[in-house]
């Protein structure tokens, strides 16, 4: 079995292990009594009382200890991310079993491998404290510490999203965010901004069924939305999506049952993944890719490669199973300075020309380098488990060991040899640069969220109409409304026309509606 070591590199002499265990031994016979310090690590004095001139008077500024102690609480809270604001996290290990080197040389792959990873689980769109009982996608991101460098798989418990163009994004959130009048959040913004874009058809249909409410994270799927390529040793490209498949099995909550428990506990989700893995019930997920050869894209009647499609009838392929085993010793070195970013990717991998990933790649990292600084990457949390050996430097909080007076590439005097291995693949290109749909024709805006109505239970299709009808029906603006109401109709008339008769619209008007809808 491979294993990647910790600190992947380092030899350390017999000497410096016994140093370090001595070390180690001391500091936990005298931790019960380690002195109060100052952040240089000279001891404080007095922790009680401020320096003051004379019994009553004034606070002195020298009091350096009181300085640094209001000092460093102003500065406790870092921007809270845009989205994914609340989160939960668990250290734990990925363990390689499928042997997909056909597709792919990332050693991450190779069965037997075990690498360290770190995931972190989220809502979307709601506030850094949150309930946890909101309906809202949920974010599921592992970061691998390989022994190539980090991966993160960045992706959704939903399989699909609600845009294909990341042009649209900011306007998304924005419409999915309070209001900035009134900082109230309401479906009526939602459904201005998505009755302009259809192709949100299948994640709105998703999102208000009761996948919209995982009970908790461990019984959760996993999923990353976006296609990625593939590319093994010998050059080959294949494109891939990966699912998470919750070995717990997937529960989730009715909206009657949300409301209930979000009267009990706002922190479900969190209370559930720490106690299971304080208790030593470790959840587990098995890793599935569906794998595609580029000229089987062109066999689907749509984009293939829009994130606002699924690939049905490709099949699943099991490549390794992850387990969760430890919680975070500080929740805001480790959850909350945690990175992910979809372009943290290693050899074997890479982007498709996906056009909403294409903007992640961008946004993610920009946003943590932000949020955390522009040395977050050297943090533990999200510090590769190899060797970094680049030309960034400086900077706020770098804490980088550089000491080369070469700080640039190429030099004879101390060479950065390239691994040619880890280029690009080729990308054959035609056409002109445009700022259009890739292919009009195959959108397909509405059919697959009529497949997945019609995969629903009679209960589950009741419970969507309840969620989705009685926000509809209290939209105010009856355009808006009547648009909306005709994409669910387009995509399955008795979808359509429940949605319709719970909204207290008429039927016959939706339905003339969608039949001005090319598909």
């Amino acid at each position: 079995m491979n294993t990647y070591p910790m600190t992947a590199g380092k030899v350390f002499s017999a000497v410096a292990l016994t140093a370090f265990a001595s070390s180690a031994l001391l500091m936990a016979a005298t931790a019960h009594a380690a002195a109060l310090t100052r952040d240089n690590g000279a001891p404080v004095g007095d922790n009680q009382n401020s320096q003051t001139a004379g019994p009553d008077g004034p606070v002195l500024l020298q009091d350096i200890q009181l300085i640094q102690k209001l000092q460093r609480f102003d500065r406790e809270r870092i921007p809270e991310r845009v989205v994914h604001a609340r989160g939960t996290a668990a250290h734990g290990e990925f363990v390689a079993t499928g042997d997909i080197s056909q597709f792919t040389k990332a050693k991450v792959f190779v069965p037997g491998t075990t690498t360290p990873v770190f995931t972190r689980f989220s809502t979307v769109i709601h506030g850094l404290h949150s309930p946890e009982t909101l309906r809202d996608p949920r974010g599921f991101a592992v970061k691998f510490y390989t022994g190539e460098g980090n991966w993160d798989l960045v992706g959704n418990n939903l399989p699909v999203f609600f845009i294909r163009d990341a042009i649209k994004f900011p306007d998304m959130v924005h419409s999915l965010k309070p209001s900035p009048d009134d900082n109230l959040q309401t479906t009526e913004r939602v459904f201005d901004f998505m009755s302009g874009v259809p192709e949100s058809t299948q994640m709105l249909t998703r999102l208000f069924s009761e996948f919209g409410i995982p009970a908790n994270y461990r019984q959760m799927d996993g999923n990353s939305v976006h296609a990625y390529k593939f590319v093994n040793a010998a050059g080959a490209i294949s494109y891939v999506k990966f699912h998470w498949d919750s070995l717990q099995g997937e529960k989730n909550l009715t909206q009657a049952e949300a409301n209930a428990l979000q009267g009990k506990t706002f922190n479900n989700a969190t209370e559930d993944l720490v106690n299971n893995i304080k208790a030593g019930n470790f959840p587990k997920w098995d890793l599935y890719v569906q794998v595609l050869k580029p000229e089987q894209l062109a066999q689907f009647d749509f984009n293939a490669l829009d994130a606002t499609k699924t690939w049905p009838g490709v099949p699943e392929i099991k490549v390794g199973t992850m387990t969760l085993n430890r919680n975070p010793a500080n929740v805001f070195q480790e959850t909350e300075q945690s990175a992910f970013a979809p372009g943290n990717l290693v050899p074997g991998i890479e982007p498709s020309e996906d056009r909403l990933l294409q903007g992640r790649i961008f946004s993610y990292n920009d946003t943590q380098l932000y949020r955390v600084g522009t040395n977050v990457f050297q943090l533990p949390i999200n510090a590769p488990r190899v060797a970094v050996n680049n030309n960034n430097q400086a900077g706020d909080a770098d804490k980088g060991a550089t000491t080369s007076r070469v700080n640039y590439e190429p030099s004879r005097n101390e060479p950065k040899p390239q691994d040619a291995s880890a280029k690009y693949s080729n990308l054959p290109l035609t056409g002109t640069t445009q700022q259009a749909q890739a292919n009009s024709k195959k959108s397909l805006n509405f059919r697959q969220a009529g497949e997945f109505y019609r995969s629903l239970s009679k209960a589950q299709q009741n419970e969507l109409i309840g969620n989705l009808g009685g926000e509809l029906a209290n939209t105010k603006n009856k355009e808006t409304q009547l648009v909306m109401l005709s994409h669910f109709y387009k995509a399955d008339a008795s979808y359509g026309t429940a949605l319709a008769k719970k909204a207290g619209v008429d039927v016959a008007s939706v339905k003339a509606r969608a039949e001005t809808l090319s598909e």
